[in-house]
């Protein structure tokens, strides 16, 4: 039989299993539709946690937000750092995703990794995706929150390695392959897979070479943001197989590795217990149309003016910064 600390033991690692299997399906299921809660999963590795050098709140904000009551906003960044060795490579991916505890409803925005932008702390004008390269997590925040006029309350940042070994420890996933194209896996050990339409069944470097497919797709990143979905979707589908619950602990391993986030492990625990009416339906894309454009012999995306507008309105809508905005002009009145 089990002794007192025993089944104290047992029961503290049955609750952070749980909370790790809620989250891993919010995220698969999420992200299917563009949501990225999947870091969360996160909280049980305490070295994935970075507070930015103390940052308690976004200078956006005038007060900490609390992810029990208030609108919080994220931002997932998907590094690429194989050509750096580690050391700030570039945001292969951009996600800013934001959720309001009471209605337990999500919007999400991806940002176009070569769109045009100022960086925030450096007087340059370059590729969003350069932000990381220049001044890590720090200046892709502060850019992004420039960018959309909006505080990014937490961040998440995963590298290719996790994506690899989070479909490798699913045994693969079956996609379904648009058209016929070949693509190299990543180094060191790359190789060319030939991609045919249809069903195919791929591994954690050939799933990464299916989602990060560019050059070939006539539609460029819209192409490439599907394909990203397929590929997610297929992960849903594994994460809520029953079967694969024995799979927690080597999930918790590959995040405790490659994933950095600011959101302390309290406060993973009190989004979780707001997530119980949480679901696909909950979840709405945002479009943020952009445009090519070549200045000085390189390609850059350019945000419509009309379209970033009206996304940074429906962010603000749902943050309910508005809100916020009229209580302070209500106090100003009254004084």
């Amino acid at each position: 039989m089990m002794g007192r600390k025993e089944i104290k033991k047992h029961k503290k690692r049955k609750r952070i299993k749980k909370v790790l299997i809620s989250f891993l399906i919010l995220f698969f299921v999420a992200a299917s539709a563009g949501v990225y809660f999947v870091y969360q999963t996160l909280q049980a590795a305490s070295e994935s946690y970075n507070d930015l050098d103390g940052r308690d709140k976004s200078d956006k904000r005038d007060k900490e937000v609390s992810v029990s009551k208030d609108p919080i906003s994220i931002l997932l960044m998907g590094i690429e750092d194989y050509e750096t060795g580690g050391e700030n490579g570039r945001t292969d991916t951009l996600m800013v995703v934001t959720y309001d505890p009471k209605s337990q409803t999500s919007k999400m925005l991806s940002i176009p990794r070569d769109t045009l932008v100022d960086f925030v702390g450096m007087d340059r004008r370059d590729k969003i995706n350069h932000a990381h390269v220049f001044g890590g997590k720090e200046m892709t925040i502060h850019t992004v929150e420039e960018f959309l006029d909006i505080p990014i309350d937490y961040f998440a940042a995963v590298n290719f390695d996790a994506f690899i070994e989070v479909v490798d420890i699913f045994d693969g996933v079956t996609v379904n392959v648009p058209f016929d194209f070949e693509q190299k896996t990543m180094a060191p050990n790359s190789y060319y897979v030939e991609f045919k339409e249809g069903e195919q069944h791929v591994n954690g470097e050939e799933a990464l070479a299916f989602v990060r497919m560019r050059k070939q797709d006539p539609r460029g990143d819209i192409g490439r943001g599907e394909r990203q979905q397929e590929v997610i979707k297929a992960l849903s589908e594994k994460a809520m197989d029953v079967k694969n619950v024995t799979k927690i602990d080597d999930l918790t391993d590959v995040v405790a590795k490659h994933v950095e986030t600011n959101m302390k492990v309290s406060e993973g625990l009190v989004m979780f217990k707001n997530l119980t009416d949480f679901g696909r339906d909950n979840l709405e894309s945002i479009n943020l149309e952009t445009y090519p454009q070549r200045i000085d012999n390189t390609s850059y995306q350019i945000a419509d003016e009309q379209s970033l507008l009206e996304a940074q309105q429906a962010l603000k809508e749902h943050l309910k910064l508005d809100n916020e905005n009229e209580n302070e002009e209500v106090t100003e009145d009254q004084n």
